[in-house]
């Protein structure tokens, strides 16, 4: 559905998108995540026909952006970072200005405002001017316009800044339909959304690609060494002695939590030392509160990619 090759955007002297290539299947969830900076925003507005690209070529469903840039924006939905809207208009006004710039039918805008009125919650701020809303409702707007022409592509910055976490999820799972039956790219600094809504992650960093995978296989990846909690009730002395002679554990870090002891241990290798751990556990008639493995999260991964410290190790 999307195809980048070869993709760089300069300014002036400043490589913002640097020799980027990707492609977007039809009916898939991209999450596309990189630190302030890195050329997310960027690589979407090329995407969108917002900036043209300095080299390299961007297809949308067969169509180049450069040469035919207003059949590329029928199909796609853009909700930017910073919402462009008029403030001076109502909700309701705003929403039927866009589907006349999208040369809309009348029955068409009917139903599809009524649509996305009521999925993005809009229904009790139709007749309020935009200026007057809150930030999180101006983004239910933004997202509204996006979506009015029921396009096959949705192209999403920051979609969830400025909302509660009760509107979080309500996004959350929008984006989860939607990615049912439509392409959409997400762009969010909230990693566990991108966990629970996309089928696929790309991170960009200082204008390259360096990951590309979906959140499990990203996470298996840059798992590295085991993590381990081992939590017994009580204050925990000469537990971190006896954990030491467990083969292969290394006591991280030890915590008080209501009453017990939380110890997190680091594991050499693969193998599971869970047995051995509860094994020593009733040996040393210790009450067991927990002991479970600590997936890695793909903001370990983000960190570990995208850190200042990481990039200045590569370059020396």
């Amino acid at each position: 559905m999307i195809t980048v090759d070869r993709l760089t955007k300069t300014f002036g002297l400043e490589r913002a998108v640097d020799d980027i290539s990707f492609e977007v299947e039809r009916g898939e969830v991209l999450g596309f995540l990189g630190p302030n900076g890195a050329g997310k925003s960027t690589t979407m507005r090329v995407l969108t026909c917002y900036l043209p690209p300095t080299a390299g070529h961007v297809t949308i469903n067969g169509l180049d952006v450069t040469t035919d840039s207003l059949a590329v924006r029928r199909l796609i939905g853009y909700l930017p970072e910073n919402t462009p809207l008029y403030p001076d208009m109502a909700v309701r006004d705003y929403l039927r200005f866009v589907a006349a710039i999208r040369e809309m039918s009348p029955a068409d805008e009917r139903s599809r405002i009524s649509y996305v009125v009521d999925v993005c919650g809009l229904t009790g701020v139709l007749s309020k001017r935009i200026e007057t809303l809150s930030k999180g409702y101006r983004q239910r707007v933004g997202l509204a316009q996006a979506m009015l022409h029921d396009p096959e592509i949705l192209i999403l910055d920051e979609p969830t800044s400025g909302l509660d976490p009760n509107q979080i999820v309500e996004i959350r799972d929008l984006v989860l339909s939607l990615g049912q039956e439509k392409t959409v790219i997400l762009s969010t600094h909230i990693l566990p959304e991108v966990e629970a809504s996309c089928d696929r992650v790309l991170i960009i960093n200082r204008g390259k690609i360096v990951a590309d995978g979906s959140p499990e296989s990203l996470q298996a990846q840059f798992q590295g060494d085991q993590r381990l909690l081992f939590g017994i009730s009580g204050d925990g002395t000469g537990v971190e002695e006896a954990l030491r002679g467990v083969y292969g554990v290394r006591v991280l870090e030890q915590a008080a939590e209501n009453g017990a002891t939380v110890f997190t241990l680091g594991v050499s290798g693969a193998e599971d030392v869970r047995p051995d751990l509860f094994r020593l556990a009733v040996q040393n008639q210790w009450i067991l509160t927990e002991l479970h493995r600590e997936e890695a999260r793909l903001e370990d991964v983000f960190r570990q990619l995208t850190s200042e410290k990481v990039h200045s190790t590569a370059m020396n």
